[in-house]
């Protein structure tokens, strides 16, 4: 499965529960994570999407820390099966 097809599943899962997944763009600011996922109840996370066995790059790494160091959850998806349980780890956070 491609990157692609992945985040069009993540984007369809989020949909279901009611919450938004936008493509996240930040000029000036390269490697931020692909989707911003807002969930109902305020959740919020970060979704950096990859090819099955891809890798973040170093950049796109030290921005996921900076973001969990702020707080914010991060999540590196390679599959689509990893989509449902990383949307209930949100909701219940």
């Amino acid at each position: 499965m491609r990157e692609k097809q992945i985040e069009q599943k993540l984007v369809q899962a989020v949909r279901k529960k009611g919450g938004l997944c936008l493509k996240f763009v930040s000029p000036n600011f390269d490697g931020m994570p692909d989707r911003l996922i807002l969930l109902p109840s305020g959740k919020i996370a970060f979704a950096e999407l990859k090819a099955p066995g891809k890798k973040p790059r170093p950049l796109q790494i030290a921005r996921h820390k900076t973001l969990m160091k702020l707080g914010f959850r991060v999540y590196v998806i390679d599959s689509a099966e990893q989509i449902g349980e990383i949307l209930d780890e949100i909701q219940s956070s």
